[in-house]
């Protein structure tokens, strides 16, 4: 399952995989249980590769956050999204020290720590960018 294939869906619990695309939109399938659905394009989905935290400098994007805490957990699970409001608010601070508290909300950081524990889950550790990603950049910028 690639990283840049996986979306959120608003209204739909949990994380979804792109399958196909459709003139209207795609068909998801859930990574909990399977079922696949057809994702109008009205639809609000958000790639999670496309995602990123407000820091008071810059924006991180959301899979240096996942990788951030798999090193720091040893690539498992870590605390429940579940975790009391103070709990949640302290392991993102040691998470991402710098991330802008006005504009990152408790909310936000319940779905990225479940969105973190449903992809370890399912066997999803690898959070870096692809090599060949690197390479197609550095290839423009030699071009240049």
């Amino acid at each position: 399952m690639n990283f840049d294939k996986i979306l959120s869906i608003a209204g739909r619990p949990g994380l979804w995989e792109i399958k196909a695309q459709t003139r209207n939109g795609v068909v998801a399938q859930s990574v909990i249980d399977g079922k696949k659905l057809p994702v109008n394009i009205q639809n609000n989905i958000s790639i999670l590769d496309e995602i990123a935290i407000y820091t008071y400098t810059e924006e991180v994007p959301l899979r240096e956050v996942f990788q951030t805490i798999a090193e720091k957990n040893n690539f498992e699970k870590t605390i429940s999204h579940k975790s009391s409001k103070n709990e949640l608010l302290e392991f993102f601070q040691e998470i991402l020290p710098e991330y802008d508290e006005d504009r990152v909300y408790v909310s936000d950081i319940k779905k990225i720590i479940q969105w973190y524990n449903l992809l370890i889950e399912k066997g999803i550790t690898d959070f870096k960018v692809k090599e060949k990603e690197e390479d197609s950049e550095s290839n423009t910028d030699s071009e240049a």
